[in-house]
């Protein structure tokens, strides 16, 4: 029996992204409800600890990819040599063996600390406030697009959510190219980790990111905005509203930014350029 201080996670042997649960809706009787889980998952280099984020336990070498892009360890998914994947009675590990000269680089940088992240945590190889405006990229110059093609994207994307369908509690990234078709989908409990994750698969399978967007269905904010440019990518659209940093940052990298994207309406906060018809 577990103490009262302990946390149970899903076993490893039945691990998946949604469990059903026993509920009672206030003034009802008992009924069941979907929720999506969320398990420790460690990244590690060569057998060496780097990070452990809360996320939804599927498409997990997409993220240890994309996550790995996004801290600036690696440029490339071609950089990685192997990743393995260890289901643990906590959780799960990820082990990316890297290419000699990038793990030499990792070494060189690397502190003595262990990075344990929550679902919502976007800055996590930061160990310095001043190291939050280092080495931000431009953004690539990128292919225009319309307001159509947004609106595609926005109509078509519920239908790739399914895990917020059956939870209601997940974010997902989607690339979507110029012409508003959605080319590709991740989904997570964080949208940090939705937004890795997008980025591993996409540079797993050769996705051309300077040719199209970026759809999220969060908030954008900073971090957002650093790992889209992180990953080259030249535009990002938000539905709900951006940070003042994040659109500064966005201005300066000369990275798109539209947010407050709905059917009728979307705000363009910064470079325009990259939209036709505004």
């Amino acid at each position: 029996m577990l103490q009262d201080s302990t946390i149970a996670f899903p076993s490893p042997a039945t691990l998946h992204t949604a469990s059903e649960i026993a509920v009672q809706p206030l003034g009802r009787g008992k009924t069941t409800a979907m929720v999506a889980e969320e398990v420790p998952v460690g990244v590690l280099y060569s057998g060496i600890p780097h990070a452990v984020m809360m996320a939804s336990p599927a498409d997990l070498e997409d993220f240890a990819i994309g996550f790995s892009v996004t801290e600036g360890i690696i440029k490339s998914a071609s950089e990685v040599r192997e990743i393995t994947t260890q289901q643990t009675c906590d959780g799960v590990e990820l082990n990316l063996v890297l290419a000699p000269e990038r793990f030499q680089a990792f070494l060189s940088r690397r502190r003595t600390r262990n990075l344990r992240g929550h679902t919502s945590c976007g800055l996590c190889g930061v160990e310095d406030v001043a190291d939050t405006r280092a080495d931000t990229p431009q953004a690539p110059a990128g292919q225009s697009f319309t307001q159509d093609a947004i609106r595609r994207a926005l109509a078509a994307l519920g239908g790739h959510q399914q895990l917020h369908r059956l939870t209601r509690a997940a974010h997902a990234a989607a690339w979507v190219s110029c012409e508003g078709d959605i080319l590709l989908v991740r989904e997570d409990v964080g949208r940090h980790n939705a937004l890795d994750k997008l980025i591993g698969a996409a540079m797993r399978q050769g996705t051309d990111l300077a040719a199209g967007f970026c759809l999220i269905t969060s908030r954008c904010s900073y971090e957002m905005v650093q790992k889209a440019l992180m990953a080259s990518m030249p535009a990002i659209v938000a539905i709900s509203a951006p940070t003042g940093l994040a659109v500064r940052t966005a201005e300066a990298a000369g990275l798109t930014l539209v947010a407050l994207a709905r059917d009728d309406a979307q705000n363009v906060y910064a470079a325009a350029h990259r939209i036709d018809d505004h």
